[in-house]
């Protein structure tokens, strides 16, 4: 079935495929590879391992996930938000727990496609993924201090980097500052236009290199990079054993998460651009199938980046070729030019992956959540966006989750309960004494054990009236709970002599009453479609 599904993605991606499209193709391909170049070396060096990782990643990403994708505009490789969970595992379990991570995550994505779980992701509320995206962004900027500012720190984890300076000390390098302001201003003032053309990023890492090498200024670099696809760090079957893996289950899990988050989050922004949606079981099978394939190659985990596949989009991507071709010109330019790369200044790309963090945080939906006052989405951003901070990627969206259920179970539990006098005027129907003493009682919400109490109260207040309709059009489904003080109450209407109808029952709701009055002895009350009915049939006495 789904070799099938893939087939028929193929033919009709390639169906009148031309000349001209190949053009295109190759064309976005070198735009995309433009742009990916210095996020490649960034990511590869914000998550821990090094350059030559995000490199070995962006180039073999492309090429199979690419291959393989559930879109045509799907460009994959390594992103900050990866990077970002990575840290924390280098930090306790070195490369080698990456890779091995990595390997394991691939799995679990490509089950995940296997099974058609690719629809999981609509079930995490978009406050937390906003949430999560801003941790991660916070996570990201903090990492880069020591590179920025040319101090050093130790930790697992950003908070506890931080607290590090104060027994290691606080002393900035002054000519790494600078040159990382330099770039970071440049990048700040970069002109949009110029952008569509050459990539800020690139013409920064360029630049900067050109003034370390010539100036010989006394700053970090990112060294050396090699010039093949097999770096010196990577998985072995040999690694693969049962304590190992045990001992990353919970980072692999978390690494499949923000994969499958990540990619489907992509593929669902880019299908809206182009029109055509992604396959996102295929997708996730392409995902497992990469980075399945990544950590025998020294690679870290890659996942479908939006900022790349808006990119191939807007430079005219035809088929999944641009993805390949990007791939490709990634690797030729690390053959060729892997000397000059291993100049790079770490200052410069530090500043690169700050302005990047402060991109991914999604300020048009953050804006709007505080000037809209949306109270319940503000809470559950903040709390999943602190857990990503202080703990883990795979505690924040579990958190974020429960805390979205609490809020929908309590918005779900207020109940509207009106109750009003009989007004023969507003029926259109003459007065008549008859239902002096009765009341109708309107009903809006489901009925359940967190509406229970105040079911009852508004019960309560009704006991001394003559009778009683109930209005319940508004009541989609009532549990065992409501039922039991519907139970008790008509125990007491019935010593009370008090009448009771039922009007507007939805089946549902209908069915569960008429099982509940099967079971007690004393008669059950009328039934009416409408109040408008009740009220005729009560005049008509």
């Amino acid at each position: 079935m789904i070799i099938k599904r893939y087939k028929n993605l193929l033919q009709q991606e390639f169906s009148h495929y031309s000349l001209d499209k190949l053009k295109k193709d190759l064309l976005a391909g070198l735009t995309v590879a433009a742009v990916a170049l210095p996020l490649a070396l960034a990511f590869g060096v914000s998550s821990g391992a090094d350059a030559a990782a995000g490199m070995v990643t962006a180039i073999i990403a492309g090429v199979v996930i690419g291959s393989f994708s559930g879109g045509f505009y799907q460009i994959s490789g390594p992103t900050g938000a990866m990077a970002a969970v990575l840290m924390g595992i280098i930090a306790t379990q070195g490369l080698e727990g990456v890779l091995v991570a990595t390997f394991i995550a691939g799995i679990f994505l490509l089950l995940a496609g296997i099974f058609k779980l690719g629809s999981l992701t609509s079930f995490i509320p978009s406050p937390v993924i906003t949430g999560f995206t801003s941790g991660i962004a916070i996570i990201i900027a903090l990492g880069q201090i020591d590179n920025f500012l040319g101090t050093t720190s130790t930790g697992d984890s950003a908070i506890k980097k931080l607290l590090s300076y104060s027994s290691l000390g606080f002393s900035p390098d002054i000519p790494t500052v600078l040159l990382g302001l330099i770039v970071l201003l440049i990048l700040i003032f970069y002109p949009k236009k110029w952008n569509q053309v050459l990539p800020g990023s690139l013409v920064v890492i360029i630049l900067s290199t050109f003034v370390t090498v010539v100036f010989k200024l006394p700053v970090a670099k990112i060294g050396t990079i090699p010039t093949s696809l097999l770096t010196g760090t990577h998985l072995k079957l040999s690694q693969l054993n049962l304590p190992m893996i045990q001992s990353l289950i919970v980072p692999a899990i978390s690494i499949a998460m923000l994969g499958m988050i990540e990619s489907l989050l992509c593929g669902a922004s880019a299908g809206r651009m182009t029109g055509k949606d992604l396959d996102s079981n295929q997708e996730l099978v392409a995902q497992g199938i990469g980075n399945i394939i990544l950590p025998f190659f020294g690679g870290i985990p890659a996942t479908a980046a939006i900022a790349r596949t808006s990119v191939a989009i807007k430079s005219g991507a035809q088929t999944r070729l641009t993805g390949i071709f990007h791939a490709l010109f990634l690797f030729l330019s690390m053959l060729i030019f892997a000397p000059i790369m291993s100049q790079i200044p770490m200052a410069a790309l530090a500043s690169v992956l700050m302005i990047t963090s402060w991109r991914m945080h999604e300020w048009a939906t953050i804006k709007n959540m505080i000037t809209q006052k949306k109270r319940t989405a503000l809470i559950l951003f903040f709390v999943t966006m602190l857990c990503t901070i202080i703990f883990d990627l795979s505690i924040a969206i579990v958190v974020g989750i429960i805390c979205g259920c609490i809020f929908f179970i309590a918005k779900s539990a207020r109940i509207s309960i009106t109750t009003e006098e009989i007004d023969w005027d507003r029926m259109a129907l003459p007065n008549s004494s008859a239902g002096s003493e009765w009341a109708v009682m309107y009903i809006t919400g489901p009925l359940f054990f967190m509406s229970a109490s105040q079911l009852k109260k508004e019960l309560d207040q009704v006991i001394d009236k003559e009778g009683l309709i109930f209005s319940l059009r508004g009541v989609p489904s009532i549990d065992l709970t409501a039922l039991d003080i519907f139970a008790d109450y008509f125990s007491v209407a019935a010593l009370n002599n008090q009448q009771l109808i039922f009007t507007s029952m939805q089946p549902e709701v209908e069915k569960q009453f008429q099982q509940l009055w099967e079971k007690q002895k004393h008669q059950s009350p009328k039934q009416h479609p409408t109040v408008a009915h009740a009220l005729q049939a009560m005049h008509q006495l």
